[in-house]
């Protein structure tokens, strides 16, 4: 009996021993494939977990870009707002700087307006040889009379536009109108030699045309000016006075003298004085007469 427990004991044992070991073995296994498991599972966890954290840093850079966009677009819009806006008032400014250089220069010489929008002041200067022509028309009171106020005006600053465009022609420098009287200057501001002689073919143009215009309407019945013309040529004092209204304007004896030419001038021609004539006497194509002593004022 003995014998045959410890038989058994030991024929139990082994079993119960490679049992043990069966156990043991697949409880390792089942260990090592729940280890692998969980290995799996944790580099999927951080898989997942690295893709996640990829696809918010996409977004979050898309979110960035959208952003930095619409800011770049903002501010390209502002800035493009900003210059339309400085152009379209640099635009205006230059506008109105040309406007006013253009009425500045319809009553100064560009010299005397230049010196003008620099200093402020434009100095008087005594200029030589400048030619001074008077036109003033005659019977202009008469005429009055039989127009109304508009149409006399209408008629004056028609001829005035026309002696105008023949100043510039010939180069002169218009100086003011004083009702029916035309004042324009040749050699001013800068004196040259030929300003006898382009004041003397202005005036008989301007002659010419008042004598078109009287051949135009009288035919109609329509009153018509006739004119007379002085110049005289000698030295002025040119300048402008005042800070308001101001004009460019010229003095002196040689301005009285032309006021006289034409004063005592016949109507339709063109009266010059002894110092004009010694200017323009050689020019071939004008034609001279000469009047004797003839009474002028002063």
């Amino acid at each position: 009996l003995e014998a045959y427990s410890a038989a058994r004991d030991s024929l139990f044992g082994a079993e119960r021993a490679k049992e043990n070991i069966r156990i043991e073995m697949e409880y390792q296994f089942e260990r090592e494939q729940i280890a692998d498991s969980l290995a799996r599972l944790e580099e999927q966890r951080k898989a997942k977990a690295a893709y996640q954290k990829r696809l918010a840093g996409e977004r979050d850079q898309k979110h960035l870009f959208l952003v930095g966009t619409l800011a770049v677009l903002v501010f390209s819009g502002g800035l493009w707002s900003r210059l339309h806006h400085m152009r379209k008032s640099r635009n205006i400014i230059q506008y109105e700087r040309d406007r006013s250089d253009r009425l500045l220069l319809n009553i100064l010489p560009k010299p005397i307006a230049d010196e003008l929008k620099e200093y402020g002041r434009a100095q008087a200067k005594e200029v030589d040889g400048v030619s001074i022509l008077f036109t003033d028309f005659h019977g202009f009171t008469k005429m009055s009379e039989c127009l109304s106020a508009q149409e006399l005006v209408a008629e004056i600053d028609m001829c005035f536009r026309a002696f105008d465009g023949i100043a510039a022609r010939h180069g002169l420098e218009k100086i003011k109108t004083i009702g029916d009287a035309y004042m324009a200057a040749a050699g001013l501001p800068e004196p040259h030699p030929k300003s006898a002689v382009e004041a003397v073919r202005a005036a008989l143009e301007m002659q010419d045309w008042v004598k078109a215009r009287a051949a135009e309407r009288t035919p109609r019945n329509l009153p018509c000016f006739s004119m007379r013309v002085g110049i005289h040529t000698g030295e002025v004092v040119a300048g402008i006075v005042g800070d308001s209204k101001f004009q460019y304007d010229v003095w002196g004896d040689t301005v009285n003298t032309a006021a006289h030419m034409e004063s005592s001038g016949a109507v339709g021609e063109v009266n010059i004085s002894a110092a004009t004539y010694a200017l323009v006497r050689d020019e071939q194509d004008l034609v001279f007469s000469p009047r004797g002593r003839v009474m002028a004022k002063g």
